[in-house]
């Protein structure tokens, strides 16, 4: 960085900020110092200035599911607040295990990364509590007690769900769960409070938030020959395994079952697809788990921060009336808001 500094003509500081892509910078200088560090072939090392500054300059996102898009768009919220501030971000995936979680943390804690984003966390408070005291740790998708979350209202969510279903007749609605992914408890708390509201009985099927989970609780719903006039997935990709395995058995959707999902991803709004879902803001969310560290690291905030944002339902083509000829009687009308 001394060579590259003479060469350019500009002090070791101002080569450092360049490197670290800092945006206070005017572009003549910026451009003299990459032409320098071009001519000496110098290529900063990352492990030598973190040991120098005690400080990494990089986030590590832990995504529960690498094949789920709903997590990619909230990785482009991260980056977008990373790229602005100079941090670079890391992946790693607990592919839908407690311990793989667990495992991806610690990788990132051995590599001394500055701070932790969990999408879509399966650890308990407890763990969670004990990491931020060691790197601050923020779970995006779940709210945890006594460290920096970023969640969607997801009883809410699963009430939209429930209202829209109801009010289009169908009083058979089955619940595929998520398992112990983020938010999965708070859909299916939501789900059966307000089907009781409604005056229906709740059913639920439980799954892990994967696709595969989702065919088998179809298959055994076919099996058990108890299928509803509706199915609501945790998620969108559970739903989208839905409407594969309704389509083999030659189960129209909707004529024969509705079927809606959560997240509204990329997956939901292509058209032959047509999910209806329930939307949650993925760049906002995104966004404000990557400010919750700048806050932290660069701005010295101490206390833990709680961020709800709101969900809206979108529908589609997936959901439509009940059939005629299974549907009960409907019950009286409900208040639009609770």
């Amino acid at each position: 960085m001394e060579d590259v500094a003479n060469e350019a003509g500009v002090s070791r500081a101002l080569v450092s900020l360049v490197m670290r892509r800092a945006p206070n910078v005017s572009e003549q200088r910026r451009s003299a110092v990459l032409a320098a560090a071009k001519k000496l072939d110098y290529r900063p090392n990352a492990v030598a200035r973190s040991l120098a500054q005690n400080r990494s300059n990089t986030f590590g996102v832990v995504l529960d599911d690498l094949h789920n898009p709903f997590f990619a768009d909230l990785v482009d919220g991260i980056h977008e607040v990373a790229d602005k501030h100079g941090y670079q971000v890391q992946l790693n995936s607990g592919r839908l295990q407690q311990d793989g979680e667990h495992r991806a943390i610690e990788s990132f804690l051995e590599y001394q990364v500055d701070g932790i984003i969990v999408l879509g966390t399966r650890a308990s408070a407890a763990s969670l509590q004990l990491i931020n005291k060691v790197a601050p740790i923020v779970s995006l998708g779940a709210s945890i007690e006594g460290i920096d979350s970023v969640f969607n209202d997801d009883e809410r969510g699963a009430e939209l769900v429930v209202h829209h279903l109801a009010d289009l007749g169908h009083t058979d609605i089955v619940h595929i769960a998520g398992g112990g992914g983020g938010g999965a408890k708070l859909r299916r708390t939501g789900f059966e409070q307000t089907m009781r509201k409604r005056g229906l009985t709740p059913r639920v099927v439980d799954g892990d938030y994967s696709d595969l989970s989702a065919a088998s609780a179809v298959e055994l719903l076919l099996a058990e020959r108890s299928m509803p006039t509706a199915i609501f997935a945790a998620n969108d990709v559970m739903a989208v395994a839905v409407l594969d395995r309704l389509q083999h058995a030659k189960l129209r959707v909707p004529q024969d079952v509705s079927v809606i999902g959560y997240d509204n991803t990329s997956l939901a709004a292509l058209h032959h697809i047509s999910l209806s879902t329930v939307n949650q803001p993925r760049l906002e969310m995104g966004r404000h788990s990557a400010q919750c560290l700048i806050e932290r690291l660069d701005e010295g905030r101490k206390a833990p921060v709680q961020h709800m944002v709101s969900p809206s339902l979108i529908t589609r083509l997936t959901t439509g009336p009940a059939p005629e000829h299974r549907r009960s009687p409907s019950p009286p009308n409900h208040p639009q808001s609770l």
